[in-house]
């Protein structure tokens, strides 16, 4: 068993390691987006499918010794492969839309071999029950899923901070040199065992003897594909709200792979009354996100996203490993697994963008569980689900109210108001909650008039039927109420992006906000006077203003690069002769900044727009033609929660000045909610020895068409930041002993930005 035990764990830990691995060579080449990790998720599930389909058809249409000898061959052909670092050919030269691109790059990079590692779990663990007919193999699935863990958490506290990505890809390429030999002699024992008779049919406590049903084998594909939906839509909505990189990526699948650890270690993990309760709270805390949007605590929000997560999984899982077949399924049961995790994948990558105009998978995969628990309570007669329910319900009464309750004033009776001003205002908003609560009080008076009889009533489902339905109208409620005022929107690999009107239509106060996810990109008054006003992070005051105000023009005007399109804002700068170089990777944004907002019609200004990734599109400029001599380059694209890191490495920044007139100014915009960019600027400045001053915009209240902003001005010349308009609105600068946080392609850590 050491072999196949041995063999399974180095085939998982290697199958997620390459995950992030990847992920972070090929981030930047697409504009470091949220969509980038949902498309090599997809990718993932669809050769984890591949591998389980190849290790299911192979068991069944093939001897095991043909079985062997063909895995031994492909194993030689794998090979082939090393090392795993992706060709440069592959980085996009246009703005055209990458998923295609990166599904064929990660094919060719990686293909074959993780398509074997995927098969690995169920192909040893069959070949294990060949040889061992009276063991369970499931245990092994619970190692293979351990494997996987140890991996995803080593990556980012481990791997990553001490080696390079170059490094990492040889290292993991020795890796599967050591797993060709270790399943090699797999198949070598397993070929020369063949010739040992087996008992066909070997009935044990894994599964009963019997060909499994129909409605079992929909329940193996729906259960993982509804978790493989909320990873993946939950990992979405994480990087959105704080940055793609690969440690927020690790912590979502680490907790999904957890749940398949402990639900197919042992039963004892999985207590259906205990999660049922859990998910009915955390489905409860996601309405409450949802609503609160940005305003919540990140704490809380990450907190509760992945505590609600993993709990889902749990319950998916653990139905799952309820419903495992004998171990002579086995294939076919794992094989049902990876479609439904694969039609998962698909719907969030593909699907819901050509479905949606805004990110409703998350809520509609929570709504799915709920309704497929009510389904479960109801089939399988379960009154732990129904008096899980139950309970659920009544903690959320208390603890909803609770999340809300807060108060500036120390003490129990101050706190105790504000409780209960919070039970109020939230069951008057949402009235729907209400009927949960009749309900479990219906259900607890009913339990407690029929205890300890043992027959079954369908009423007694009533809490799980109606949290289902309860929380398809909320989330329902919601997502209209999201739509107020909107006015046009759209969705595509890059994300949302939302054009809302506000102010009375003729007011002066009329304009159009654009928005992506919950950050405004910018805004424009609608009234014809103060059309041509810069508004929101670009007024007079700010730092890129002082900068392009304070820029003297030369002949031929001024020349100033723009980094994030947003609506235009600062084409209001433009003055005739001066040439404006926008680099912007989303085709939308452009769209709608040309159709919705007149920014860019309205400039005298010389305006070109590079579409595709700014710094890859800067490093095309190098080869083979002159440096754009940039005399402001603004660098807008880090105000969104889901900020692109390679645009902030040392290695993008020598692009950057390459670019810059010796006396140029690189304008960085660092406001951010949930991110503190000042030590990472200030690290480049350093590196760079270049001349920094950071200034901080904080608008009158009755300027509301401006907003609270930060930028740091950098420049070789120190003259060009001692002009007294910038210096009197510089902050004070960093203590001496301030700590810098330097990034680069191969580093940049998050964690140490985190406000």
């Amino acid at each position: 068993m050491r072999l196949y035990a041995a063999t399974i764990f180095t085939g998982a830990f290697l199958l997620f390691l390459v995950q992030p691995l990847i992920g972070k060579y090929i981030l930047p080449w697409f504009g470091g987006s949220p969509g980038v990790w949902t498309t090599c998720l997809l990718f993932f599930q669809a050769l984890l499918l591949g591998g389980y389909a190849y290790a299911h058809f192979t068991s069944t249409r093939l001897t095991p010794r043909a079985q062997a000898g063909v895995h031994l061959v492909l194993l030689g052909v794998a090979l082939l492969w090393l090392p795993i670092i992706p060709d440069a050919a592959w980085v996009p030269t246009d703005g055209a839309e990458p998923t295609k691109r990166i599904l064929l790059l990660l094919t060719a990079t990686l293909g074959l071999p993780y398509l074997l590692l995927s098969a690995t779990g169920p192909l040893l663990q069959r070949w294990f029950h060949l040889a061992h007919p009276e063991q369970s193999p499931y245990r092994l699935y619970a190692l293979s899923n351990l494997g996987s863990l140890l991996a995803l958490l080593g990556y980012p506290f481990l791997i990553e901070p001490i080696s390079s990505r170059p490094m990492q890809a040889w290292g993991w390429s020795i890796g599967l040199a050591l797993f060709v030999v270790l399943c090699g002699a797999c198949a070598w024992q397993v070929r020369r065992e063949a010739a040992t008779p087996t008992p066909t049919s070997t009935p044990d406590k894994d599964g009963a003897e019997q060909a499994p049903t129909w409605a079992n084998r929909l329940l193996w594909t729906t259960l993982p594909a509804i978790a493989s939906v909320l990873l993946v839509a939950m990992t979405n909505k994480i990087c959105i709200d704080v940055a793609v990189i690969p440690f927020l990526w690790v912590v979502p699948l680490a907790l999904y792979l957890l749940s398949f650890i402990l639900c197919f270690d042992h039963p004892r993990w999985y207590a259906r009354g205990v999660f049922s309760a859990l998910l009915v709270v955390g489905a409860s805390l996601c309405v409450y996100l949802f609503g609160a949007g940005s305003t919540a605590p990140l704490p809380l929000q990450l907190g509760g996203y992945t505590a609600t997560l993993f709990v889902a999984c749990m319950v998916c899982h653990g139905e799952l490993h309820r419903l495992r077949p004998a171990p002579r399924h086995l294939t076919g049961f794992y094989l049902h697994l990876s479609i439904g995790g694969a039609l998962g994948g698909l719907f969030v990558a593909v699907g819901a963008p050509a479905l949606f105009d805004d990110y409703l998978e998350l809520p509609l995969g929570l709504w799915l569980l709920a309704y497929l628990l009510a389904v479960l309570c109801l089939l399988q007669r379960s009154r732990r689900i129904a008096n899980g329910a139950a309970i659920g319900v009544l903690m959320t009464l208390v603890l909803i109210p609770a999340w809300l309750a807060t108060s500036e004033e120390e003490g129990w009776s101050a706190w105790a108001s504000a409780y209960g001003s919070a039970l109020i205002d939230f069951y008057a908003a949402n009235w729907t909650w209400v009927l949960l609560v009749v309900a479990a009080l219906v259900y607890a008076y009913v339990i407690r008039r029929r205890a300890g009889a043992a027959d079954w009533r369908p009423a007694l489902a009533l809490p799980p039927l109606l949290l289902a339905g309860v929380l398809g109208i909320t989330l329902f409620i919601q997502a209209r109420e999201g739509r107020e005022n909107l006015i046009e929107a759209s969705r595509n690999f890059y994300g949302t992006l939302k054009v809302r009107a506000y102010g009375e239509p003729g007011s002066v106060s009329r304009h159009y906000l654009l928005a992506h996810g919950v950050t405004t990109h910018g805004l424009q008054m609608l009234h014809p006077t103060y059309t041509t006003w810069p508004t929101t992070y670009y007024g007079s005051g700010s730092g890129i203003g002082l900068a392009i105000d304070h820029t003297e023009p030369t002949t031929g005007g001024r020349h100033l690069g723009l980094v994030g399109l947003g609506v235009g804002t600062l084409a209001a700068y433009g003055m005739p002769g001066d040439k404006l170089r926008i680099y912007e990777i989303n085709p939308e944004v452009l769209r709608l900044a040309r159709s919705r907002f007149a920014y860019l019609a309205q400039t005298p200004a010389d305006v070109s727009i590079v579409m595709g990734d700014a710094r890859l599109s800067m490093e095309q400029e190098l080869k083979g033609h002159a440096p754009q001599e940039f005399d402001v380059l603004a660098l807008d694209a880090f105000s969104s929660d889901a900020i692109p890191v390679h645009l902030l490495t040392v290695e993008a920044f020598e692009t950057y000045l390459r670019h810059l007139k010796p006396d140029g100014i690189i304008a960085v915009h660092i406001s951010n909610r949930y991110l503190d960019l000042r030590p990472v600027v200030e690290a480049l400045a350093h590196h760079f020895g270049l001349h920094l001053a950071t200034i901080s915009e904080n608008p009158a209240e009755e300027d509301w068409w401006l907003y609270r902003t930060t930028w740091i001005l950098l420049s070789r010349a120190q003259e060009r930041l001692a002009i007294p308009a910038i210096q009197e609105a510089a902050d004070e600068p960093s203590d001496a002993t301030a700590e810098l946080v330097l990034w680069t392609d191969d580093h940049a850590s998050l964690l140490r930005v985190l406000r």
